[in-house]
């Protein structure tokens, strides 16, 4: 329906066509936003998520060979096991 007055058909028209240039400029923003994050972001030197996961799985692996290290280290430096081998290491002497 269009109405009598000029005027406001003219008024209507100027407001939509901002309306659609205010959008574009919107539009424009948001990529040139994006792409400055994206930018700034890749600068940050930044590891993903795969390389983040697998140098934690070899962390861990790490942790645990450490743990079993140490508790043979401390099985073999225990007072028995020292008492054992100076035994061991005597009668080795003596059939010499």
């Amino acid at each position: 329906m269009q109405s009598e007055n000029r005027l406001f058909d003219d008024f209507v028209k100027v407001m939509n066509g901002a309306a659609g240039t205010l959008a574009g400029m919107t539009r424009e923003a948001e990529g040139a936003f994006r792409e400055r994050m994206r930018d700034w972001v890749g600068g940050l030197d930044m590891v993903t998520r795969d390389e983040f996961e697998a140098v934690k799985a070899i962390a861990v692996a790490a942790r645990e060979e450490n743990q079993a290290l140490k508790a043979r280290l401390d099985a073999l430096e225990s007072p028995s096991a020292s008492r054992s081998r100076r035994k061991a290491a005597g009668t080795a002497a003596a059939g010499q």
